[in-house]
């Protein structure tokens, strides 16, 4: 009976590994830590005169230029003049799953308004969440994903600013390892500032567009839109007008076999009605890279 049952021990018991060896090819198992990185952009930027540094994402250089707007703008008689502008964003990004990710940092900047550049400091902060409220996984509805984020300038002094950025995104892919689809969606940023003299209407951004990623992993995606800016006024005298003008983002991503961005670039001309230029180089510094 001893050797019945050692027999059928041993049996059960390479049974149980096979079955284990099964599901760890059929399956991969799940990282136990999620991505860490810190998400760095570099943002080069050209604003028109009498308006504001406005477009897509962007909240840490608008909130920027619109600090410095209400600081000066009392003491600028002719208005806001041609500025040029050196961004850079260190937000701490942890991907806490494949649908939610979670960040917070910096963002520094340099500027020039016509009399050189101005010392590097630190321009504002930031904290937000991107989540997918639903994902398409090869059905009919499209990913739906909310991106909010909180963005305030620095110092906190008379004048400072807070932004609300938010974006809803429907991403429709077109095929089943969605290297290919169209995007449509919605930025809305709204922004209080401390001060009973200013005040900056909402900026609104609809656009639509598509993407591609080609089997070398490298992934193009545009978008066309138009933003509508309900103009600043400080003191009862306009800061910058309002305006509705299109809008055009270009992405050019470097990613690896998971999706992980590995570099990317971003171009962008808005019409404010005059054209403003931005540049992106997005270099992520990796902690942890599943």
């Amino acid at each position: 009976m001893r050797a019945v049952a050692k027999g059928l021990l041993c049996l059960t018991m390479s049974a149980g590994a096979a079955f284990a060896a099964d599901d760890e090819e059929g399956a991969p198992a799940k990282p136990d830590v999620p991505n860490i990185y810190l998400d760095l952009r570099t943002t080069y930027a050209t604003i028109p005169a009498g308006t504001l540094g406005l477009g897509f994402g962007g909240t840490s250089l608008s909130a920027a230029f619109e600090a410095l707007a209400t600081r000066r703008g009392v003491t600028l008689p002719n208005g806001l003049p041609t500025a040029k502008s050196i961004a850079v964003d260190l937000p701490l990004t942890v991907d806490v799953s494949d649908r939610v990710s979670l960040y917070g940092g910096v963002s520094g900047s340099t500027t020039d308004v016509g009399g050189g550049w101005s010392s590097f400091d630190i321009t504002s902060w930031n904290i937000g969440v991107q989540a997918d409220l639903y994902q398409q996984n090869g059905g009919r509805i499209p990913t739906i994903t909310l991106q909010s984020t909180l963005t305030q300038s620095v110092p906190n002094e008379q004048g400072m600013t807070t932004s609300f950025n938010h974006v809803l995104e429907f991403d429709y892919a077109l095929d089943e390892d969605e290297t290919r689809g169209w995007l449509v969606g919605v930025q809305y940023t709204h922004t209080d500032i401390a001060s009973q003299l200013a005040r900056i209407k909402p900026n609104t951004i609809l656009y639509a567009g598509g993407y591609y990623q080609w089997p070398s992993n490298w992934k193009f995606t545009g978008r066309l839109g138009a933003q509508s800016f309900g103009g600043a006024q400080i003191a009862g005298r306009t800061l910058a007008d309002s305006f509705t003008q299109p809008i055009l983002r270009l992405d050019l991503d470097r990613m690896d076999d998971n999706d992980n961005r590995l570099f990317g670039v971003t171009a962008q001309i808005a019409w404010m009605p005059k054209p403003s230029y931005q540049v992106t180089l997005r270099t992520p510094l990796y902690a942890v890279r599943n």
